[in-house]
């Protein structure tokens, strides 16, 4: 990336990790709430990287910027999580330029998501772009990158069916209580945490289990009573929670917390208890299965479940990944006309110095000299000519290098970095 005049430093790199090789666990402590986010793009900005971008979610945290060395990035997402550099290394990836920018187009556009055509990353690509455009983090790489992505996802999104069908991690829980649970309807279901993932599960259960034996529990409750409100579902207080799972049948937790919020303690029943636990890192204690007549199910366990709607989804891989191939093009089509941009302005300047020393020499050799018309007539040709150069650096069978080379030579350019 050298040549492109974007940075200070010569590689774009990212790193991170993700639900290939991490689990929760693992996952869970590299995660990063918005706090720590803001903090990670201060402390990266006092070290020198000025281009940035972070992204956390429940299968994937990564950092994706400019640095003379990946062990920068690196540093910054273990100094800011609970994470260790050794940990870290076990089951993490690093990519590189190219490969860093292809590794971002597939996560954007859904092919390198838990469950194939999921497209919550993007919104999440989108906060984190103006997040870091908030701390001036974002330079025109980093800007161009993302609309390319998002673009890219936009297209895959209308012109195949990539994400058709109701397949994301809230219809994959529904999915899995449908297969295991019989009598659904007649049987009570808690849900604990009311976030997004908390949110689409609970339409889900509504639209697809008929049941209207749904309780809603969040720390906050008027964020559980708007969305009770919506389907008519009952409330009850945070204090009521243990009360409230005795009587469940079915415990769905998506609180999000960086800590178990269900404890064994919590727990006493008498019949069967199904929990699905959706938050990363895992919200519901690892030893509650030793519980009598309680079964756990993890979001990762769901999100291995393979059904004919994400076997119908393979089948447009192909289609998407042209769709990528046709953006990333046009991104490295912009990114090389980087590579020129200062040559252009050297040469823009030079030929800019001559016109006002030749319009300075006519002006005082001619007494009806009309300077004024003169210089609109000339800054017209120098936008022509500049215009031919860059149109000639453009295209694809030129030796670029070789012609900016001769450029500078011709014009004796003294060219900025």
């Amino acid at each position: 990336m050298k040549d492109y005049h974007i940075s200070r430093h010569n590689s774009f790199y990212t790193i991170g990790l993700n639900y290939k090789k991490a689990d929760a666990e693992v996952r869970g402590k590299f995660s990063l709430e918005e706090t720590a986010m803001d903090k990670l793009l201060v402390d990266a900005k006092a070290i020198g990287i000025d281009g940035l971008l972070v992204t956390s979610t429940c299968n994937r945290t990564e950092l994706h910027g400019f640095a003379q060395h990946p062990f920068q990035l690196i540093k910054l997402l273990c100094d800011n999580t609970q994470g260790t550099v050794e940990e870290f290394q076990e089951v993490a990836y690093v990519y590189k330029n190219n490969d860093a920018i292809g590794h971002l187009f597939r996560v954007g556009t859904g092919l390198d998501s838990q469950i194939l055509g999921d497209f919550e990353i993007i919104s999440q690509l989108r906060k984190a772009f103006n997040r870091s455009k908030r701390h001036n983090m974002a330079n025109p790489f980093v800007e161009r990158l993302c609309n390319s992505v998002i673009q890219a996802s936009k297209r895959i999104k209308n012109e195949t069916e990539l994400s058709s069908g109701a397949t994301s991690v809230a219809f994959a829980s529904v999915h899995y209580i449908l297969k295991n649970v019989p009598n659904i309807s007649q049987k009570n279901i808690l849900l604990f945490g009311t976030g997004k993932i908390g949110r689409n599960t609970c339409e889900n259960l509504i639209k697809h289990t008929k049941n209207p034996h749904i309780t809603l529990i969040n720390r906050t409750k008027d964020k559980a009573e708007k969305i009770a409100g919506k389907f008519n579902l009952t409330v009850k207080d945070y204090g009521e929670l243990q009360s409230e799972i005795r009587n469940a049948d079915i415990l769905v937790v998506a609180t999000g917390a960086h800590h178990p919020t269900v404890s064994k303690e919590l727990i006493y029943t008498k019949k069967p208890l199904l929990i699905l636990d959706l938050s990363v890192p895992k919200n519901v204690a690892d030893d509650v299965v030793e519980l009598d007549n309680v079964t756990l199910i993890h979001l990762d366990q769901l999100s291995q479940m393979t059904d004919e709607t994400l076997e119908r989804r393979k089948q447009f891989i192909p289609q998407a990944e042209a769709i990528i191939e046709d953006i990333k093009c046009d991104f490295i089509q912009w990114l090389e006309t980087r590579k020129f941009a200062p040559v252009i302005s050297a040469l823009k300047k030079k030929l800019k110095t001559m016109k006002d020393e030749e319009l300075d020499y006519q002006a005082k050799k001619m007494s009806d000299f009309n300077e004024e018309q003169a210089d609109v007539i000339t800054n017209r040709i120098i936008q022509k000519i500049t215009k031919q150069f860059a149109n000639h650096l453009k295209e694809t069978h030129t030796d670029a290098d070789d012609s900016l080379e001769l450029i500078q030579k011709v014009f004796q350019l003294e060219v900025k970095s």
